[in-house]
């Protein structure tokens, strides 16, 4: 496959996961007074049942070597803090919000990619992840005044996890570890840590409510194949940028379904990140163009 039919699958994939992961996060609002780590593990068993279906069908191997074990807990550790995170965000902060703290993790991808991954990060592209923090604390508006502070706070922690999470697959894609074993693999673990808390401190759920976390968990395994679909077909400097339509998707969304307005404040650091992301895109293509 060409790197231009690589860039195009990975667009492609990155903005069905960004539209898979608006309506998870409407279906996590949706589902009311549940705590985020029982939504966790729902959304998470849905996903796992979606990977093993696909796994057993395609006939992949769910064998792994020592070589990728490490990874695969690492992501599944990270991707778990990043989702629980994630989901305490979506219910205490306004959707909008929540998701563009969650839309750090592409800058923290490119900044794991360059430790761990020794992908090369030019000083632009440094300056650009700078300003991209500048336009989070926008957002986050860290004041003693603010009384979402934690709640922004714990929001970007989740960006940050779920950005060594797609690390994490960027490098399992380079190991030849399929898209649907990694899946598998991290909604399991996710299960398995998350199930304690179900055994002792299980809150009752209507049947609405439980219908609603299926659905939510289905958005996000569609959102969690997507995604990793995307990571594995082209760098995160080629396509991150198309990410932030989920912002648009929930933003849409959390003003039609929950009549939320995000302040002044919120929208300059919309800007100033989106902008961040379109500038990261542009000296992409000059590398690219320069290279060629």
């Amino acid at each position: 496959m060409s790197s231009m039919d690589r860039k195009t699958r990975g667009v492609l994939c990155i903005l069905s996961s960004a539209f898979c992961f608006a309506l998870m996060n409407m279906f996590v609002r949706l589902s009311g007074d549940i705590p985020s780590i029982e939504k966790s593990f729902f959304r998470n068993f849905v996903a796992a049942i979606a990977a093993l279906i696909i796994v057993l069908r395609n006939r992949n191997s769910i064998a792994i070597g020592k070589e990728a074990l490490p990874m695969l807990i690492l992501r599944s550790v990270t991707g778990t803090v990043g989702i629980l995170c994630n989901f305490y965000a979506v219910d205490h902060l306004i959707l909008s919000d929540a998701t563009m703290l969650n839309k750090m993790s592409p800058f923290f991808t490119l900044i794991f990619s360059m430790i761990f991954l020794k992908e090369k990060l030019p000083f632009k592209t440094l300056m650009i992840v700078l300003g991209a923090f500048i336009g989070s604390l926008f957002v986050i508006k860290p004041t003693f005044q603010n009384a979402d502070l934690v709640s922004s706070l714990i929001g970007f922690l989740g960006g940050l996890g779920a950005g060594a999470a797609y690390t994490c697959v960027r490098a399992l894609g380079k190991k030849g570890i399929s898209g649907p074993v990694v899946v598998l693999f991290f909604s399991a673990f996710s299960c398995l840590v998350t199930l304690p808390y179900l055994i002792f401190n299980y809150h009752p759920m209507t049947m609405q409510q439980f219908v609603i976390l299926l659905l939510a968990g289905l958005a996000a395994a569609g959102g969690q194949f997507s995604i990793t679909a995307a990571y594995k077909a082209a760098p995160a400097k080629d396509i991150s940028v198309y990410d932030y339509s989920q912002v648009i998707f929930t933003a849409i969304i959390g003003w039609v379904i929950f009549s939320q307005i995000p302040d002044a404040l919120s929208f300059t650091g919309y800007a100033i990140i989106i902008l961040m992301a379109v500038l990261m895109f542009v000296e992409g293509r000059k590398e690219k163009t320069n290279a060629a």
